[in-house]
């Protein structure tokens, strides 16, 4: 793999965790507040945050490239 192919991979693997994490921020923007004004008792929101927090995490070591050597670098 040349260092062009390697550099527009990288751009490729940010921008796609780009889309991820802007789709979660979103969406836990619209949650929490809802969840707030409707429920402030019982505050489901922490749920979803969590739930797909662990997966965002785990993209942010594929977009870094961490997780290259476990799967065979695709």
């Amino acid at each position: 793999m040349t260092d062009d192919e390697r550099r527009e991979r990288a751009k490729r693997r940010l921008r796609v965790f780009g889309f991820h994490l802007m789709g979660y921020m979103v969406v836990m923007t619209v949650l929490i507040p809802v969840n707030l004004l409707t429920m402030p008792e019982n505050p489901w929101f922490v749920f979803p945050l969590v739930a797909w927090g662990a997966p965002l995490a785990i993209h942010v070591a594929w977009a870094m490239g961490l997780l290259d050597g476990l799967f065979g670098g695709r």
